[in-house]
């Protein structure tokens, strides 16, 4: 064992040396040294990061063996990086899809934690872990994000004892979110695995009873802040005493008798510094617990003066309404993969972003550690707080462990004050609608402080939300001002898409705060990978295309935010302002000065009236999607180039193969024909009424550029990829190209790299 002194941290507002005790790692320090939660900082701790045993249990087998006690395991690792990563020492990849593993290492007591209640804290492991003290079984946990802890005090001895961690990580079972982990390799939008440990390990000494958790709820229109405590422990006679400090002087204070598990404070503040984006003011906070006149137990956390609320479309910071210009943050690091190689990284990414003019960030598909949103607490930095719901086939067999998960993030997480609004779905299908509503209702009662979004980008299903968005990575600047403009203030009486395609973009305007909050994707420096559409040939063309992007959202007084996508490159996916290891692709100064202009929003212009509800045209379905059930008929389908007649309505199509749309290939959406190739050609027949046309419209979702056909005349164009279904009207294309009787539908699909994907329905009325 070795001990280093790690100085100037915990600087909450005062500078504290820590005594941190770890193995050491080949490169002579211990990896990830600094306290892992700031929020929850107590002085008497010991990290376990470094060197472990570790072992890939291939047969599962482990149990049987003797793995949980007393056996060497054929391996080393460097914690907390994931196996599959370089900074761990073994560098997996996605060689090999891990399921059962296992941890071993010894550890001491140090002198300081004797007699005290010891609690051993895992921040982060991907999936199911079983805990082992000395052969013996202290707990589970279910979740891949969250910290997890237990109170391992009777399980010790004293001189050397043993933790074992046994692993199992299966991402098939369709019950197990996965985010943005790939399934087998990595390609599109899906990157290396993590499994097992991913976050640090660390010991905390406590007393007899102590402060286990804490909410914090600040109320800046009154200067003071509300807290509840929960105290474990079954002491009589506790006092709880709270006191808030800004620079070093106490600003208030409370205390109250600390009777089983809820004790409530209330502090009123001297001084009221708001903390808001950009400009952010922490107070230092401290608990102390006492049994009579002895102090059992001191933790120390901090909180910000804010509120968030909502008014009409706007979303208000401390009564003000600031433009939400976020970045898409994925959170992946080439070494690391999940786990920043250090704190400085967390606080680095951080920083760039707002070098290009951002304020915020979409944390996508990944719960960030702590430490990531205390630096975003530090530096005013506005986030969402998301769930890697990627991979979860919405089966309701697995909602007890997604809700239990993510009730223990927002727990976990609502003291931030940098966090301003939750989305623990993202780009969900019209099947989870039934856990969506769930999980909004639970997120809205663990925290009702914040705004919620039930799922980001595709299929809405609250009735009544408080906030709305959608994904648009339309590459043409003009279409796309055009197309947002339009959606507020024009055509109140267009007709909608019908609600089982999903509400999405085309959907009726709520009247609630909305944004676009995936845009751009513009790929540069592609080579090896890829970028959303056509990417640009040029610097110049670049800039232009991301400054009418973002001109776009900025001129729109309806939109309260838009999020870009994204800060780096990941892997093969390379459209980040960022390369992956973090060097600059464009002019930063350039970036910021597009980004960072003031909003038609910030000006506080006229937003369009809140509309009333639009009725829905009564659709007949001339060609079906996947949605439709019976009414989605077979296609004749080739992926050979065909003769250039081949979408007339004479051209023989009897020796190609048959099939049910959707056809694709995609892991993460249903398809019906597999379709792995560069293009597809789709052809049948449908009977058309004659009827006079009020309205025609094709509902799609395709990937990448398609076109449509009615009886050889092209009726419609899309371009790139979309991975929710959109209507396009096109009546004036059928009232053309229709005729009673029989008609030929005929549909070219074009992909050049990624997933494939076309499924569409014609609808008249």
């Amino acid at each position: 064992m070795n001990i280093i002194e790690i100085k100037k941290y915990a600087k909450l507002s005062t500078i504290m040396a820590v005594l941190i005790v770890g193995t050491i790692n080949s490169f002579g320090e211990v990896p990830r040294p600094e306290h892992p939660r700031p929020d929850l900082f107590r002085e008497n701790w010991m990290t376990l990061n470094g060197e472990w045993q570790f072992e890939i249990d291939r047969n599962a087998d482990g149990e049987t063996r003797g793995l949980i006690s007393g056996k060497d395991l054929n391996s080393k690792i460097i914690v907390p990086f994931c196996p599959e990563s370089k900074l761990s020492g073994i560098g997996l990849g996605n060689t090999e899809r891990l399921k059962d593993v296992w941890y071993r290492r010894m550890f001491d007591i140090p002198a300081s934690m004797k007699g005290k209640r010891i609690r051993l804290h895992f921040g982060a492991v991907d999936y199911k872990a079983w805990v082992y003290i000395n052969g013996q079984p202290v707990g589970t946990h279910i979740g891949e994000n969250v910290a997890f802890n237990f109170d391992i005090t009777k399980f010790l001895k004293d001189g050397s004892n043993e933790l074992v961690v046994r692993v199992l990580d299966d991402m098939t079972t369709g019950l197990q979110p996965a985010g943005k982990q790939a399934f087998n390799k990595s390609e599109g939008c899906v990157y290396t695995r993590t499994t097992g440990i991913w976050q640090p390990v660390w010991l905390e000494a406590v007393g007899s009873s102590f402060v286990e958790n804490i909410s914090v709820v600040s109320d800046p229109d009154n200067s003071r802040v509300l807290i509840e405590v929960t105290i474990n422990g079954l002491d009589s006679n506790l006092k709880l005493e709270a006191k808030a400090f800004a620079d070093g002087r106490q600003m208030g204070s409370d205390s109250t008798t600390a009777t089983w598990r809820n004790p409530r404070l209330v502090l009123n503040l001297k001084k009221k510094k708001l903390w808001d984006p950009g400009s952010p003011f922490l107070y230092d906070l401290q608990f102390i617990l006492y049994r009579g006149k002895e102090k059992i137990d001191e933790m120390k956390s901090y909180f910000g003066l804010r509120k968030v609320t909502i008014d009409g479309r706007r979303i208000l910071i401390n009564g003000k309404p600031i433009f939400q210009r976020l970045i898409l943050d994925q959170g992946f690091y080439p070494e690391g993969i999940w786990t920043a190689p250090t704190d400085e990284a967390l606080k680095k990414d951080i920083e760039m972003c707002m070098a290009c003019g951002y304020n915020g960030a979409r944390l996508h598909q990944k719960v960030f550690e702590p430490r990531f949103l205390y630096w975003a607490d530090k530096l005013g930095y506005l986030v969402w707080g998301e769930y890697p719901n990627w991979g979860y086939n919405y089966k309701p067999e697995g909602y007890s462990a997604y809700v239990n998960e993510w009730t223990e993030i927002l727990i976990r997480d609502r003291n931030h004050p940098s966090i301003v609004g939750w989305c623990p779905f993202n780009e969900s299908g019209a099947g989870a609608g039934e856990v969506q509503q769930i999980i909004w209702n639970v997120t809205k009662a663990v925290d009702p402080t914040r705004p919620a979004l039930e799922t980001s980008g595709w299929t809405h299903t609250l009735p009544h939300p408080e906030v709305r968005d959608a994904h648009d990575y339309d590459g043409n600047p003009e279409t796309f001002r055009k197309r947002w403009m339009d959606y507020f203030t024009a055509g109140k009486t267009d007709p909608v898409v019908p609600a089982r395609y999903g509400r999405h973009v085309a959907a009726a305007d709520c009247g609630v705060p909305f944004m676009v909050s995936e845009i751009g994707g513009i790929g540069w420096a592609t080579e090896g990978g890829w970028g959303y559409g056509s990417g640009p040939k040029t610097l110049d063309e670049f800039y232009i295309r991301y400054k009418g992007t973002c001109d776009a959202l900025l001129d729109n007084p309806n939109m309260f935010g838009f999020c870009y996508t994204q800060l780096t490159d990941i892997e093969q996916e390379k459209n980040g302002l960022y390369y992956y290891d973090r060097k600059p692709k464009f002019d930063v100064k350039k970036l910021h000065e597009i980004t960072s202009r003031q909003a038609a929003y910030e000006r506080g212009e006229p937003v369009a009236p809140q509309p009333g509800l639009i009725s829905e045209p009564g659709w007949k379905v001339l060609i079906g999607a996947v949605q439709d059930g019976k009414l989605c008929t077979p296609y004749r389908y080739s992926t050979e180039k065909p003769a250039d007649e081949w979408m007339k309505e004479g051209f023989d199509d009897s020796v190609w193969k048959t099939g049910l749309a959707p056809f694709g290939h995609d892991e993460r959406r249903r398809t019906r024909t597999e379709w792995k190739t560069g293009d597809i050609y789709l052809r049948k027949t449908f009977e058309y009424d004659g009827r006079d046309l009020k309205h025609g419209a094709v509902v799609i979702s395709h990937d990448e550029d398609t076109d449509v056909f009615i009886n050889g005349q092209k009726i419609l164009g899309v371009t790139k990829f979309i991975s929710h279904y959109q209507m396009h009207i096109v009546t004036d294309q059928l009232k053309k190209a229709l005729k009673k009787g029989v008609n030929t539908i005929a549909v070219h699909t074009h992909q050049s790299t990624g997933g494939q994907f076309i499924d569409l329905a014609l609808l008249v009325d």
